[in-house]
C-alpha cells in the first residue's frame, strides 16, 4: 500500500536497489497496483510489486519467512514474468531484460554478504550468456547494526528491517529527507480506514486457516483411533498415540 499510493517512494527505492541514478529513471509504471484479497490470508506473507522501469521488468518480492526451495520459487517467478512478455508474432530478441529483486527477512546463502546478485555465466570463463536474467537478494538478517545516513540503500533496507516504532523513530532523526518523507507515508497508510480493513481481512484469514489446520488435525486423529480400535488396543494407548480424550475415543465405538 506504502509503495503503490506514493509511487515517487518506490521510484527512488527501485534506483537504490538497482544502483542506478534516480534521474536515469525514465520509464516507471507499477503493473499491479491492487493487493489481491485472498493475498492477506498467505501465511508466508509473501507480497510482490511487479513493475516496467525503462522497458525492463522489475518484480520486487518481499518474504518475511523462508518457506523452502526459495531459489527455485525465484526463478519460477522470473520465468513467469520473461516468458508472459512476448507477444504472439514477437521474435525472442524482443523480450524485455527481467529482474526479481528479493528482500527476505531470513538467511539464505553462506555468505556474509547481505547482497548477492545472479547472472547465468559459463562456469570457466565467466561469460555472460544473457543480461535479460538478474536475480538480487537483499538478506535483512545480514544488515549492520550501524547504518550511516549516506548509505541511501542500507537506509532502506533498514525501514524494511524496522519492527518497532522506535527503530523507526531512530532512522527519522538522522533526518535524510526520502526517509523521513517513507515514514511519514508510512504512518499515515496505518492511519488509515482501508489500512484498518486489510489488517482486519489478514487477522480473520489467518483466524480462518488455524481453525481450519485445527480441524484438519483432529480428523487426523480420530482417523488414527479409529484404526487402532479397530486392532483392538487398548484405550490408554490410543490416547497416549493420538492425544485425544476417553470421551473422544469413546464416540468412536459403533453403537451395536
Amino acid at each position: 500500500m506504502l509503495f503503490v499510493q506514493y509511487p515517487e517512494l518506490l521510484k527512488k527505492l527501485i534506483a537504490d536497489l538497482l544502483g542506478i541514478p534516480l534521474e536515469d529513471i525514465g520509464q516507471f509504471v507499477i503493473r499491479n497496483p491492487e493487493m489481491p484479497p485472498e493475498n492477506l490470508g498467505d501465511k508466508f506473507c509473501r507480497l510482490d510489486i511487479n513493475m516496467v522501469v525503462n522497458g525492463q521488468r522489475v518484480d520486487l518480492e518481499i518474504q518475511v519467512c523462508n518457506e523452502g526451495d526459495y531459489p527455485e520459487r525465484v526463478m519460477y517467478y522470473w520465468a513467469r514474468e520473461f516468458s508472459s512478455a512476448l507477444l504472439t508474432g514477437q521474435g525472442y530478441s524482443s523480450l524485455p531484460r527481467t529482474i526479481v529483486i528479493s528482500i527476505i527477512d531470513f538467511p539464505l546463502f553462506e555468505c556474509e554478504e547481505y547482497h548477492s546478485f545472479f547472472q547465468p555465466l559459463e562456469i570457466t570463463r565467466h561469460t555472460l550468456l544473457s543480461d535479460k536474467m538478474g536475480f538480487h537478494f537483499f538478506e535483512l538478517p545480514k544488515l549492520p547494526s550501524d547504518v550511516g545516513g549516506d548509505d541511501m540503500l542500507l537506509l532502506w533496507l533498514s525501514l524494511f528491517k524496522a519492527e518497532t516504532e522506535e527503530e523507526l523513530e531512530k532512522i527519522k532523526e538522522m533526518e535524510v529527507p526520502v526517509m523521513s518523507q517513507a515514514i511519514n507515508a508510512y504512518y499515515t497508510i496505518t492511519a488509515s480506514s482501508e489500512f484498518r480493513e486489510k489488517e482486519r481481512l489478514r487477522a480473520k484469514a489467518r483466524h480462518d486457516e488455524a481453525q481450519a489446520l485445527h480441524n484438519a488435525r483432529r480428523e487426523e486423529k480420530l482417523e488414527i483411533a479409529q484404526k487402532m480400535m479397530d486392532m483392538d488396543m487398548p484405550f490408554d494407548k490410543i490416547a497416549k498415540a493420538t492425544g485425544l480424550t476417553p470421551a473422544e475415543i469413546e464416540s468412536l465405538r459403533i453403537p451395536i
